[in-house]
């Protein structure tokens, strides 16, 4: 098993040197063995983990899911059921996101048809909109 600097696991996991000091202090990687001169060395398998935890946070998974998705992968109890109703959750949250997206979408839509549409001496309707924030959340929620 050969052992790696943190610039060679670097290059290698595709990250900067500062992730791999932030996910030690995440506890997302183990701490690494020190050479006596102090450098740090972390074990081959330290690639796999970190390209697992980037294409966990690629998918929206939070540092913390990350932290339980590792756990659950060299836990041998833990089964497929389990990271599957994690997944579903984080499908869930992803979807409510999409909508909270459309939502928007839908209401800047309107205030830019309104601005384009409004007479030269008339008050910017986006800007009015904004004043009123609270007035059009709550007809956003009604509509």
């Amino acid at each position: 098993m050969s052992r790696l600097t943190i610039g060679e696991l670097a290059n290698r996991a595709g990250v900067n040197r500062e992730t791999i000091r932030y996910y030690e202090r995440r506890r997302l990687l183990a701490r690494p063995a020190r050479t006596m001169a102090g450098y740090r060395v972390f074990p081959d398998d330290a690639v796999e983990r970190l390209r697992f935890i980037k294409h966990a946070q690629a998918l929206g998974f939070a540092l913390e899911e990350i932290r339980e998705l590792l756990g659950l992968r060299f836990d041998e109890r833990s089964s497929c059921e389990q990271v599957r109703a994690r997944a579903m959750r984080k499908l869930a949250d992803v979807e409510s996101k999409i909508a909270a997206l459309k939502r928007i979408r839908r209401v800047l839509g309107r205030l830019v048809r309104a601005c384009e549409a409004r007479r030269p001496t008339a008050p910017c309707p986006i800007l009015k909109s904004l004043a009123a924030a609270d007035s059009c959340a709550r007809k956003e929620e009604v509509q």
